[in-house]
C-alpha cells in the first residue's frame, strides 16, 4: 500500500516513480494428507471439494503427522497401525510420496503450453461444465452418481492455473469465452467449485506473473464484463469460515479483490457497485480473539480500495463507515496490540482506512460528529502505539480547504494544548512534520476574528514567542538538510550528461523532499501566516533570522518556489490546487 502522506499531503513527483509493494501470501493451513484425500477420494453428499471426504477426528488425526523429514529410508513392516519404527512414516504417508512422485513425472512429460494446448484446454473445460450441469440435473438426489463429473470439472480448473505462467495467453483465453465460464462457476451449487475458481483466478491476477499491460487488462475485463465483481462479493456471503475451504475461499477472494484494485476504474467498481464495502464493514466488527488472519487481510483491503478512488470514500462513508473505524480504534486509546501479530498490523489498516476518509469533506463531517477528535485527543495523550497513528490522522482531518470543521473542534476540544505541547517537546521527524501540519491547517482554516483563531494565535505569541523560536530551530535544520540534499544532486550532474537530467528529475525531486523541503515548506507557510497576522510575531522572526545573518527573503523564496512548481493553469486544476496558490500569492506579499 502506497504511502498516505505521500498520496494525499507531500507534492507529486514529477515523473512517474514505481512503488514496490509486497502483497501477503497466505499461510499454509492444507496439509498433505488433506490435499492427497483430495485428489484421490470423493464426498457422497457433494458438498465438499469435488473429489473429498468428510472432515472427521479420523482425517485430522492423520493429518497432523503427515510430514517426514527429507532422508527417511522406507522399511515395510506388519505394525497393524501402519506405521514404522524406525523412521515413523506410516503406509499412506508413502503412499502419499509415491502419489506426488507420479504426478511430478505426469508434469515432466506435459506437453507444450501454446495457442493450440489452449484451444484443447479451453474446449476440455467447457465440455466438463456442460456434463456436470447436465448429471447434477439427471441425479440432483443422487449425488454419487455426479460427484464423478464433478471429480473431473474440479481437475479443469486447477489445470487453468498454469496459465499464470504463460500471460501471453491471456487475451487469447478471454476471447475464446473461458474467462466469463470459469467466473459463472462462482454460482456453482459446490461452494469448493466456487472456491478453485476463485483460487485460480487469484493466481492468474496475481503482481507476480509477468504479463504486459494489455494481457493483465484483457483478462480483468473479461471478468467484469462476465459480472464477476458481483459474483466474487455473492459467493463470499455463502463461505462459512468455520470451515477451513470456506476460510481459504474468503482469503483468496480478497487476494483477488487486492489484485484488480490496482486499477482505479476497476477499484471503483467494486467499491460502488458490488456490496464488498458492507461486507467489509461487517466482517471487521466481528469479535475475534485472537485476530484471524482474515480479519487483518480485510481491514488491509479496506484501506486500499478507499485509497484508490475518492468515489469509494464517499460511498464507505454514506455506510457509517467512519463510525465502524472510529469504534474499532477505541480500544487503543490506552492500551497496544501484540506486537508482531495480525492485530497490530489490523490497527495499521484501520488507522490508514480512517486517514483515507478524512481526506473527503463528508468524511471530515462524519469524523466530527463521530468525535474522532476527541478520540484523537486522548490518544495522543494516553496513547503509546497509537500516538503517532492518531497525530497523523488529526493532520490530514484538519488539512485542505475543507478542514475548518475539524479545526474548529480541535480548538474547541481543548486540543491546542494537547498539540503545542507536543511540539515544545522533543520529537522525531515524524512527528514534527504532522504538527507543523496541523499548526499551517489551523492558521488557513479558521476564520479571521473568531475565537478559535485568536485562541491559536495566542498560543504561538505566549511565553516571549517561543513556539516561533521553536519553529525558527527547525527551520534551520531543514534549510540545512536541503542544501546538503542538493549538493549531491548538483554531483551527480556533473557526472553526467545535461540530456540526461530530465531522466533523473523524479529521482532529484524526490531526494530533496527527503532531505526536507516538504517540511520547510511547512515551516515557511506557518512562519509566513504569523507575520501576516501579528507584528510583534513578525519582529521576532525578523529578529531571530537577523542574527543568523538572513531575513525573511528565505521566507518568500521558499513560498514563490511552491508557487512556482504548482504546474497547470486554474481552469485545469482542481479548486484545492486554486486555493493554496492564492494562499501563497497573498503570504508572500507579507514577508
Amino acid at each position: 500500500m502506497a504511502d498516505i502522506d505521500g498520496l494525499f499531503k507531500k507534492p507529486n513527483l514529477p515523473s512517474k516513480i514505481a512503488i514496490g509493494s509486497k502483497k501477503r501470501k497466505l499461510e499454509p493451513t492444507r496439509e498433505i494428507l488433506e490435499a492427497f484425500k483430495t485428489a484421490r477420494t470423493t464426498d457422497p453428499k457433494g458438498k465438499g471439494k469435488a473429489a473429498n471426504v468428510e472432515d472427521g477426528d479420523e482425517e485430522m488425526g492423520d493429518a497432523e503427522g503427515a510430514q517426514a523429514g527429507p532422508d527417511v529410508d522406507f522399511v515395510e513392516d506388519d505394525d497393524e497401525e501402519g506405521r514404522f519404527f524406525g523412521g515413523g512414516v506410516s503406509k499412506a504417508q508413502v503412499e502419499i510420496l509415491d502419489y506426488m512422485d507420479e504426478k511430478e513425472g505426469d508434469a515432466a512429460a506435459q506437453e507444450k503450453i501454446d495457442g493450440a494446448w489452449l484451444r484443447r484446454t479451453a474446449l476440455a473445460f467447457e465440455r466438463k461444465i456442460s456434463r456436470n450441469a447436465e448429471m447434477r440435473g439427471k441425479f440432483e438426489d443422487e449425488p454419487e452418481k455426479f460427484m464423478h463429473s464433478e471429480e473431473e470439472l474440479d481437475e479443469s480448473i486447477k489445470s487453468l492455473s498454469i496459465l499464470s505462467e504463460h500471460p501471453e495467453l491471456y487475451e487469447e483465453f478471454a476471447s475464446l469465452g473461458c474467462v466469463g465460464s470459469l467466473v459463472g462457476l462462482l454460482t456453482h451449487e459446490n461452494t469448493d467449485i466456487a472456491g478453485e475458481v476463485v483460487e485460480v483466478i487469484s493466481e492468474l491476477t496475481d503482481e507476480d506473473v509477468e504479463a504486459e499491460a494489455e494481457q493483465w487488462t484483457a483478462l480483468v475485463d473479461a471478468i467484469v464484463d462476465a459480472d464477476g465483481l458481483d459474483m466474487l462479493v455473492s459467493n463470499l456471503t455463502r463461505l462459512d469460515e468455520k470451515i477451513s475451504n470456506d476460510r481459504n475461499g474468503v482469503y483468496h477472494t480478497l487476494s483477488v479483490v487486492e489484485n484488480l484494485a490496482s486499477h482505479q476504474q476497476t477499484s471503483e467498481a467494486i467499491g460502488t457497485k458490488t456490496q464488498l464495502l458492507s461486507w467489509l464493514i461487517k466482517r471487521l466488527q466481528a469479535r475475534e480473539s485472537p485476530i484471524s488472519q482474515n480479519k487483518q487481510y480485510a481491514g488491509e483491503v479496506l484501506a486500499i480500495l478507499l485509497q484508490s478512488s475518492p468515489k469509494n470514500r464517499e460511498k464507505f462513508t454514506e455506510l457509517n463507515g467512519v463510525d465502524v473505524l472510529l469504534q474499532l480504534l477505541s480500544p487503543y486509546r490506552k492500551r497496544d496490540p501484540v506486537k508482531g501479530g495480525e492485530e497490530e498490523e489490523l490497527l495499521e489498516n484501520i488507522f490508514d482506512a480512517a486517514t483515507c476518509i478524512v481526506h473527503e469533506f463528508s468524511g471530515k463531517e462524519k469524523f466530527v460528529e463521530a468525535e474522532g477528535v476527541e478520540l484523537a485527543l486522548i490518544m495522543l495523550r494516553e496513547g503509546k502505539m497509537s500516538k503517532a497513528r492518531a497525530l497523523r490522522l488529526l493532520d490530514h482531518a484538519c488539512g485542505g480547504d475543507k478542514g475548518v470543521i475539524v479545526c474548529e473542534r480541535l480548538v474547541e476540544a481543548v486540543g491546542l494544548k494537547t498539540v503545542f505541547g507536543l511540539f515544545m517537546k522533543k520529537q522525531d521527524a515524524q512527528t514534527t512534520e504532522h504538527l507543523l501540519g496541523i499548526f499551517a491547517a489551523l492558521l488557513r482554516n479558521l476564520p479571521a476574528d473568531t475565537a478559535p483563531r485568536i485562541r491559536t494565535l495566542a498560543k504561538f505569541v505566549e511565553k516571549d514567542y517561543e513556539k516561533i523560536a521553536r519553529i525558527l530551530e527547525l527551520r534551520d535544520g531543514y534549510a540545512k538538510s536541503l542544501k546538503n540534499a542538493e549538493r549531491q544532486i548538483e554531483e551527480q550532474k556533473k557526472e553526467i550528461d545535461e540530456e540526461e537530467w530530465e531522466e533523473h528529475a523524479g529521482e532529484w525531486f524526490s531526494k530533496r523532499l527527503d532531505g526536507g523541503l516538504f517540511c520547510l515548506q511547512m515551516a515557511d507557510t506557518v512562519l509566513a501566516w504569523l507575520c501576516a497576522e501579528d507584528d510583534g510575531a513578525k519582529k521576532r522572526v525578523v529578529e531571530i533570522l537577523g542574527k543568523k545573518g538572513l531575513s525573511t527573503e528565505v521566507i518568500r523564496e521558499t513560498l514563490q518556489e511552491q508557487l512556482d512548481s504548482m504546474e497547470g493553469d486554474d481552469d485545469e486544476v482542481d479548486e484545492e490546487t486554486k486555493n493554496v496558490r492564492e494562499m501563497l500569492a497573498t503570504l508572500i506579499q507579507f514577508v
